[in-house]
């Protein structure tokens, strides 16, 4: 868990280190170009380190220049903070492989239930892009106050909670087809 929370922080580390300078400045421009040498120095560093990168660390690195640059050139955050959208759909879109999710799951789950794990694995899929449409929605404001919470509460809790109910539901299925099996 905690190697996955380091990783999320360290995908997000250029929309964190944007929101910071611009809440405590006010300048658009700071904001970003200070978010792009951001995110070049996270690259950068990781290589110095010889850290593996992979696809979506260069994708990242991609979306914060190409949308950095937007920014820049028309004085106006909404392209930054559209950024975490596109991270969404493309998880989302991994997740629509039939079955992603089995390879995560304990082997009594996975013996137990596996029609249900694969109708959990595109419920994540939906909820994804639901979460990134839900970004852009909030981007298009401009509100970086609303932005912040969205990002910071909203896309986190709806994570855990889906996270709780898919744990709760599945210990009620296989519990409950064990039950079944015996009887």
């Amino acid at each position: 868990m905690k190697d996955a929370l380091a990783k999320l922080l360290f995908d997000f580390l250029s929309a964190i280190i944007f929101l910071a300078v611009y809440l405590s400045t006010g300048n658009v421009v700071l904001a970003t170009a200070v978010a792009i040498a951001g995110a070049v120095a996270q690259v950068v560093y990781s290589r110095i380190k010889k850290q593996p990168l992979g696809f979506m660390t260069y994708a990242s690195l991609a979306l914060v220049i190409v949308l950095g640059t937007a920014t820049l050139l028309t004085n106006d955050p909404r392209f930054v903070l559209a950024k975490p959208s596109i991270a969404h759909f493309a998880i989302g879109a991994i997740m629509l492989k039939r079955g992603w999710l089995l390879r995560y799951m304990p082997p009594i789950v996975v013996e137990t239930i596996p029609e249900y794990v694969t109708i959990a694995g595109y419920a994540w899929a939906i909820l994804m892009f639901a979460l990134g449409l839900g970004t852009i929605a909030i981007a298009s404001t401009g509100d970086l106050k609303l932005w912040a919470f969205y990002v910071g509460v909203v896309l986190l809790g709806a994570k855990l909670a889906a996270f709780a109910i898919q744990y709760l539901a599945f210990r009620f299925l296989v519990t409950s087809r064990i039950r079944a099996a015996q009887a």
